[in-house]
């Protein structure tokens, strides 16, 4: 139904988030619908003079009331896009709720092929043109089927032109199944069995409740008309059954359509930042709302109520419009207006001349301008006219103040809350932010498709956060043949994973993808396992869990996220790590891996699909191990290490380890020895190794470099993490 379209991108990229809250012991008492916690809710405001963005404001010169009560800003942040893709700011934790986001939508049920193929192009143009840190989803509307999300909010412009280029073409609904909507489709790409949604192929998510059912297309109009037609009209050239077929039939499918675009809005309404609908459609037939726009028809119908007509039937909707549909219209506009979300409409159609075919459709272009004015949009007719706009739109909200506010009392209740932003010294400016902000729900009234695209906002930020501790190990390693052999290995603190469980079974889900330098996302996995606490409760408090999977990468420099959630309770922990993938046949030396003892974590290996398997590539001669995703070390211990190196020359090879902390700074020399040295995986080497880090580190997180020198002079290096823990064995 419409209520599946809210939960399925309501929380993308969902910018009201509460504070961690305490960890807990399991219980099954534990409730959610009275709390009132700490919540931070962040605005995005835009200031313009003159339609152009005003720069250098601070959190002082802002105002927030809701109602008459004055919040305070507790938190404020500048994201300008004029500083160029170079600019980390946009990068920020925060500036992701101040992002942009694009959903551009297509009718399929009010649009002709040949419309369809102008609005692929202008889709192309306008990705394009947009910033790197704008988010763009990419959505197909049908009367049969109703609103369908092809590609959840991503940066990934490679995935939404081929999401566009998909476009009422049969392999539109030939996708892999990604649980989080980031990834369209590759022939690399695969899902883990066992995952969230299982594996195998999936048609695009539901965004909502059908469009009526096939009555509420054209074809279903022309089959009513052709039943309609075996009767013969009551009142030639007044009022005839093939009307009020036709108009029926019209009705049905443009009430479905506006409660549907109804449920959108409030999606939309949970998402922070600049929104824009960029809807490509011909537009239905506005008369349904306000009546025919012939003046013939107008006087005919006139003409026959003033003798008597009205008595046997004139339609009124068709002289004056429907009502009913006028309130679900005007219910749909104001909910993208209280969302603050823009419908720019894009007439497909282009300028018509003449009569005929055409003339049925002539009302499209005043329903899409409804649409587009009534939400503080444009309805463009002309594609170079879109190209303008959309550049004078991108750049009007080039600069953004994402404002942090704590309001008092607010409670999990998804309630909508209006405030307003006023500037101290206008002076001619003028403040643009969303009129008000909903209350984030409870994780247990959220729907499975919120949960999951809860965790896309979090892949999607990129942001190491989360009460659950998790720590992420990742290398390459060439197989022979094809992409690099990525093996992830996830490790998940037991304590924290289970805290705040109600009952004695903790489900828990994995999800890992591969996003490049411009944020297209390459390889994923997800799984879901279920823990019983009974069963393996003690190993989960002594260590945690330890997931093993894999990505297959190309050469290239990859962002690897990691988000793991009990599904009991809401808890996440997200971790991100980079990962170098060489060329082939390039000498390289892979991070330090530090075996562990067998039976230290509950392990877990991905479940696998295919046929073919790569090496198991964690040997050290002839014995497998697992290697700490983040060792912990103790000072004045030495620790055992394997070095995997490709291509090494032939001879003595040196090896000399530096320690740095977190930040960069030098923390002075390891003493390392190598012990062994032998044969590895296609073409590389594996040397065992001893480490013993210098004297005098604190406990925390540090940085270790080995370099790997040969008698020819030419050195590897590599970087790995590890922990010091306190106090001496």
């Amino acid at each position: 139904m419409c209520s599946s379209f809210r939960l399925l991108l309501s929380v993308l990229l969902l910018s009201v988030a509460a504070l961690p809250a305490a960890a807990q012991t399991p219980a099954s008492t534990q409730t959610f619908s009275d709390t009132a916690d700490v919540i931070v809710v962040e605005v995005p405001v835009q200031v313009l003079r003159d339609g152009e963005p005003v720069q250098g404001l601070s959190a002082q010169d802002f105002e927030v009331f809701e109602g008459r009560n004055k919040l305070p800003v507790t938190g404020f942040e500048v994201l300008d896009l004029n500083a160029g893709p170079a600019s980390e700011a946009w990068k920020s934790a925060r500036a992701i709720s101040a992002r942009r986001h694009f959903l551009l939508l297509f009718d399929l049920g009010y649009s002709s092929p040949k419309g369809l193929e102008k609005a692929r192009g202008a889709a192309h143009d306008m990705l394009a043109g947009l910033h790197p840190s704008d988010l763009v989803g990419v959505a197909a509307y049908s009367p049969s089927a109703g609103p369908q999300l092809l590609l959840g909010f991503t940066t990934d412009r490679r995935q939404a032109a081929q999401a566009v280029s998909l476009l009422g073409k049969p392999e539109m609904f030939d996708r892999v199944a990604d649980p989080l909507r980031l990834v369209l489709n590759s022939g690399s790409i695969r899902e883990s069995m066992g995952g969230a949604e299982g594996a195998g192929k999936s048609n695009p998510a539901s965004m909502g409740g059908g469009g009526g059912g096939a009555a509420g297309g054209r074809e279903a109009r022309q089959a009513a008309l052709a039943q309609a037609m075996a009767e013969p009209p009551f009142l030639p050239g007044v009022f005839t059954h093939i009307e009020q077929a036709d108009r029926a039939a019209q009705h049905r499918a443009v009430t479905a359509m506006t409660r549907a675009f109804e449920e959108l809005a409030r999606t939309m309404g949970s998402l922070y930042g600049r929104k824009y609908v960029v809807l490509f459609s011909e537009g239905f037939d506005s008369s349904v709302f306000g009546g025919t726009a012939d003046v013939d028809q107008q006087l005919t119908m006139a003409s026959a109520t003033a003798v008597g007509a009205s008595a046997w039937g004139i339609d009124s909707t068709k002289r004056f419009g429907d009502s009913k549909a006028t309130n679900d219209l005007e219910s749909m506009l104001e909910e993208f207006r209280r969302a603050d979300c823009v419908i720019q409409a894009v007439d497909v159609g282009g300028l018509r001349e003449g009569a005929g075919p055409a003339a049925q459709w002539a009302g499209g272009r005043d329903s899409l301008f409804l649409l587009a004015d009534s939400t503080g949009g444009e309805l463009f007719e002309n594609y170079n006219d879109l190209s303008a706009a959309m550049e004078q739109m991108l750049r009007r909200t080039s600069v953004t103040y994402v404002l942090a506010l704590q309001p008092g009392g607010l409670k999990r209740d998804g309630s909508y809350h209006e405030i307003r932003v006023e500037l101290k010294s206008a002076k001619g400016a003028r403040v643009v932010h969303r009129p008000g902000y909903y209350a984030p729900r409870p994780f247990g009234q959220q729907s499975p498709t919120e949960r999951l695209l809860e965790t896309a906002r979090s892949v999607a930020g990129g942001q190491d956060a989360g009460t659950i501790a998790t720590s992420v190990l990742a290398a390459p390693f060439h197989t022979g043949t094809g992409d690099a052999y990525v093996p992830v290995l996830i490790e998940v603190d037991g304590r924290t994973l289970t805290a705040g469980t109600p009952g004695w079974s903790v489900p828990v889900e994995i999800y890992a993808y591969a996003f490049d330098a411009q944020g297209q996302a390459r390889d994923f996995f997800s799984q879901t396992v279920g823990l019983e606490l009974l069963k393996v409760g003690a190993a989960l408090q002594q260590s945690g869990l330890k997931f093993f999977g894999h990505l297959d990468l190309p050469p290239g420099d990859w962002s690897v996220r990691v988000l793991v959630r009990n599904a009991a309770t809401g808890a996440s922990g997200f971790k991100s790590t980079t990962v170098h993938v060489p060329e082939p046949g390039k000498s390289v030396l892979l991070p330090a891996f530090f075996p562990e003892p067998a039976g230290k974590w509950l392990t877990i290996r991905e479940a696998q699909t295919g046929s073919a398997q790569a090496p198991y590539p964690f040997m050290s001669g002839d014995q497998p191990y697992i290697p700490a995703s983040l060792p912990k070390l103790t000072p004045g211990q030495e620790a055992q290490l394997s070095l995997v190196a490709y291509h090494l020359r032939p001879g003595e090879v040196q090896a000399e380890a530096r320690v740095r902390t977190a930040d960069g700074r030098d923390a002075g020399a390891g003493r390392i020895r190598i012990v062994q040295r032998q044969g590895h995986l296609a073409g590389s080497e594996s040397l065992s190794a001893v480490f013993e880090p210098p004297a005098g580190l604190a406990p925390g997180e540090y940085l270790l470099m080995i370099t790997l020198t040969g008698l020819s002079g030419e050195a590897e290096s590599s970087v790995a993490s590890f922990t010091m823990a306190g106090g001496l064995p």
